[in-house]
Order: C-alpha cells, then sequence, then structure tokens
C-alpha cells in the first residue's frame, strides 16, 4: 500500500542519515476504503493526493512543535510516500489514517514531497495557528488555507541529498 508519512525538513535529514524514516507513532496516511467511501467521485490519483494533503497538513502539526523549540527551523511541510505492507487501517481516527509497523527503510521510498520556498511564510504562519483551526477558528482556517494553497514540489527519493543541500539550508 502507498502511504504518505508526515515528516519536516529534520525528518528529512534523519532519513537521509538512518536510511530510514520513523513515522511519528506510526501514523501515516493513505488511500484507504474508508476514505474511497468518503468521496463520491474520484479516481486512484485524485484520493491518493487527498491522502498526501492529509499528511502535509499533520507535517504542519509536526512544524508547530519543532518552530516552537528553534524559530530557525525551516519552516517547509514535507512528506514521505513509501510503499508498505504491514498496514493498519485507523478509521476511528480518520478516513485516510494508517499505523505502519516500524521505521520505514529508504528501499520502500517511493518520493520525497516538499514545499518550496516561496511556502516558507504561510506555512509559517499556518503552525503557529493549526490548533486554533482544527477548533474552527476561521481565521485559522483562512491561514492554513494560504498553506495548502501551495502544492508541495515532488521529488526523486534519489534526489535528496541535492534538495537538502541547496534547496533548504539549516535555519530555512
Amino acid at each position: 500500500m502507498r502511504v504518505f508519512v508526515p515528516t519536516t525538513v529534520a525528518g528529512l535529514r534523519r532519513l537521509l542519515a538512518d536510511g530510514q524514516v520513523q513515522p511519528l507513532s506510526g501514523t501515516a496516511f493513505a488511500l484507504t476504503p474508508a476514505l474511497r467511501e468518503s468521496y463520491l467521485a474520484g479516481d486512484d490519483e485524485e484520493l491518493e493526493y487527498v491522502a498526501m494533503s492529509e499528511a502535509a497538513r499533520a507535517s504542519l502539526r509536526l512544524l508547530a512543535t519543532e518552530l516552537a523549540d528553534d524559530p530557525e527551523t525551516p519552516p517547509r511541510r514535507a512528506v514521505v510516500a513509501a510503499d508498505v505492507d504491514d498496514v493498519t487501517l485507523r478509521p476511528d481516527l480518520d478516513a485516510a489514517v494508517v499505523r505502519v509497523a516500524g521505521p520505514i527503510p529508504s528501499k520502500r521510498l517511493a518520493s520525497i514531497h516538499l514545499d518550496l520556498a516561496e511556502a516558507a511564510d504561510a506555512v509559517r504562519a499556518a503552525a503557529a495557528v493549526i490548533d486554533a483551526a482544527d477548533l474552527g477558528d476561521e481565521d485559522a482556517e483562512l491561514t492554513l488555507g494560504d498553506a495548502e494553497d501551495h502544492d508541495l514540489a515532488w521529488y526523486g527519493v534519489q534526489e535528496l541529498p541535492f534538495v537538502l543541500e541547496l534547496d533548504v539550508p539549516d535555519g530555512g
């Protein structure tokens, strides 16, 4: 099953160093039967995009924590796409949520998705209000929407070292 793992630039750096990605609490997102049922229309590609978008939103939550600890953290959402076999559906949490058992090795990765530099201000602002948006604050939802208007760029797994070196210097 193709899963989308939310992470951050720091998580991508760990992936590069460790040769694996460790989803927080095993949480990832995927095109699940529950997600398919929640949409009246859409092919697999469109619904996988929905799952990836959910992972990007979860990346904002991770980023909010990192920014609270270090304001110089690069304000970029990041998602790792991988193909894994050991997946547990979690429709009790959300239609696209799955749990993966353990770390996912690099050989199982399909692609890396990362915000471009032009999204940094919108992403930083959205990370600051993600909890308020979850609670229904309309202004926070608009701020979140500004970040989500930026599509994540697609990179091949082999491009990760170059992307981190050239596009996302330490400190953003």
